[in-house]
């Protein structure tokens, strides 16, 4: 890639966005940033509580996730995202329009083990269901790569590197 993208690691609590997201960006040469970090407090206190986001909670912080993405035009970066719906994508890509996505994809039962065995999130195992539920997957449309999360984190994080190669370099 020529020109870097801006990745916006994507898919279901679980699928090891926190921990592939630095990987890719390292193997890039770009910064990452946490897209949990863009949360504001009431939307971290309400998924701890168990209550899943609603749109009006994900505006703003998708808004904030779009804007980092915009400054890193031409630069680029990885930034995490659940960016579950396709509404949530098309918001990111109206606020960054080079953006491409990573979709973190796997078996729920391996997902909901990661999850199980993790320590210091937030986002409880109770919320998976709903994640599934709100979940479309990335379309034909739409610029980015789909990327298995069975296997160790290297490995995850070098089919992404491979599948984002083939991808067309962003416009200049």
């Amino acid at each position: 890639m020529r020109t870097p993208h801006v990745v916006v690691v994507m898919g279901v609590a679980g699928t090891g966005k926190t921990t592939i997201g630095p990987l890719l960006a390292a193997r890039l040469g770009v910064p990452y940033a946490e897209g949990d970090d863009f949360h504001p407090p009431a939307n971290i206190a309400k998924m701890s509580a168990g209550t899943p986001l609603d749109d009006d909670d994900r505006w703003p912080w998708l808004d904030a996730i779009g804007a980092w993405a915009d400054g890193r035009a031409g630069l680029g970066g990885v930034v995490s995202c659940s960016a579950l719906k396709r509404s949530y994508r098309d918001r990111l890509r109206a606020a960054a329009p080079g953006v491409v996505f990573v979709h973190l994809a796997g078996d729920r039962s391996l997902i909901e083990d990661r999850m199980a065995h993790r320590r210091g999130h937030f986002m409880p195992t109770a919320l998976l269901d709903s994640q599934f539920a709100t979940l479309e997957p990335l379309q034909a449309d739409e610029a980015g790569v789909v990327v298995d999360v069975s296997g160790g984190p290297e490995a995850i994080a070098g089919r992404a590197v491979t599948a984002l190669a083939a991808l067309p370099d962003p416009p200049a």
